[in-house]
């Protein structure tokens, strides 16, 4: 798919012609998550389960989606972010500070409704960040549906809450999960980072120095026991855009042609597979009383109550004390509804959720139900409110 230009000559940015016409690359995202649960709840459940649990290479095969195919997902949301941030919706202080607050908002919500079911006898407070990420992929598809019913602004708001979001998740397992952190590999990956610096700074145009480096860099990352998905943000943000400091992006930027290149494979290969492997969630061996434990009723009411109120609040603190604007042509009911769509978890909370309770089944399967339950009542929710929501025809700074 070729891009468009603006008026300006400027390349128009992948993520929003994505966002633009990824109805299609939504819909197959949604179809392979449903066909997950279908699967994992039939009598292909087990072959299922082995086949994502096989090994090859030193890796399980969800492993190589989760940590590598979606290494590439992480690569271009990272490019994209790095356009935005340069010459982009996120050139100023007043655009970053929106998603950025929001984000910060949207971690601690829902760890405070998490620990106000888990403090107690019986609770679990080591699972306080399980409903603190966003899932993007998740996320974006339910947004692309509702086509041009949701300003384009408020689409690339969403991107960087979430992509912030889940850095912060990152940093989370890091810190809080990570068992251990191998230091050899850990120095290594920070040399690559900065060769990858250096040939950027010494202008290298020519894309293959930078993928050689990054693929040595995921290995190392992955091997520092830090989560690998982070090698491909950080790959994104040494890619050349411009030509020099003075000048705007143009369509032969290394950084240009990297997001088209990768672009279709990401939304029609990539993420389609990390849903499918991701969100077969077996109900066998569950059941509906579990809902009302502390950690399922903690993560559901994280995710759908605590990250709305998160988001929302944060966004409504900075935009009132005049740190940042309202995205051009968004409302506040628009608003609301992201926040709401914020609430879907899913795959970072269920891989933070493995990473908390490593040693325990049951409160595997009620991780499971406490993260499905959320995110499903939070994308209905997001939906209903965005897609019944009217486009502004003007720029709105205060609430109505």
């Amino acid at each position: 798919m070729s891009s468009s230009h603006s008026t300006h000559g400027r390349p128009t940015s992948v993520i929003r012609a994505f966002l633009d016409n990824a109805s299609s690359g939504g819909i197959v995202l949604m179809f392979s998550a449903a066909l997950a649960l279908v699967v994992a709840n039939s009598p292909l459940g087990t072959i299922y389960a082995e086949t994502l649990h096989a090994y090859i290479g030193g890796l399980s095969v969800l492993h190589w989606i989760n940590d590598a195919l979606m290494a590439v997902f992480f690569l271009m949301v990272g490019l994209e972010i790095k356009r935005e941030v340069v010459d982009g919706q996120l050139s100023t202080w007043s655009r970053r500070v929106l998603p950025g607050s929001a984000a910060l908002g949207g971690m601690i919500g829902p760890a405070v409704v998490f620990l106000a079911f888990n403090m107690g006898a019986g609770g679990h407070p080591n699972g306080w960040a399980i409903p603190a990420a966003t899932d993007i992929a998740f996320a974006l598809g339910v947004l692309s549906l509702l086509g041009s019913r949701v300003p384009m602004t408020l689409k690339v708001f969403l991107t960087a809450l979430a992509i912030i979001d889940d850095l912060g998740a990152v940093v989370i397992i890091a810190l809080f999960y990570t068992s251990s952190i191998d230091a050899t590999a850990l120095a290594g990956a920070a040399a690559v980072v900065v060769a990858l610096v250096a040939i950027n700074r010494f202008g290298v145009r020519n894309l293959i120095p930078y993928l050689i480096l990054g693929a040595v860099l995921w290995f190392l990352v992955l091997q520092s026991g830090i989560h690998a998905t982070l090698a491909g943000v950080i790959l994104a943000l040494t890619i050349p855009l411009k030509k020099s400091p003075t000048q705007p992006d143009d369509m032969e930027s290394p950084l240009h042609k990297l997001e088209h290149a990768i672009q279709p494979w990401v939304t029609f290969l990539i993420v389609p597979i990390f849903g499918f492997a991701n969100a077969g969630v077996s109900f066998a061996g569950m059941s509906i009383v579990q809902l009302a434990d502390p950690v399922p009723l903690g993560i559901a009411a994280g995710l759908f109550v605590g990250k709305q109120i998160g988001v929302f609040a944060a966004s409504a603190i900075v935009i009132r004390a005049g740190w940042a604007e309202l995205p051009m042509y968004a409302s506040w009911r628009q608003i609301y509804g992201v926040a709401l769509l914020c609430g879907i978890g899913f795959t970072m909370s269920l891989f933070i959720g493995l990473l908390a309770f490593p040693d325990s089944q049951l409160l595997q399967d009620e991780l499971k139900l406490g993260v499905l339950l959320g995110s499903v009542l939070s994308a209905t929710a997001g939906a209903i409110l965005l897609g019944s929501s009217k486009p502004r025809t003007e720029n709105l700074t205060q609430p109505a």
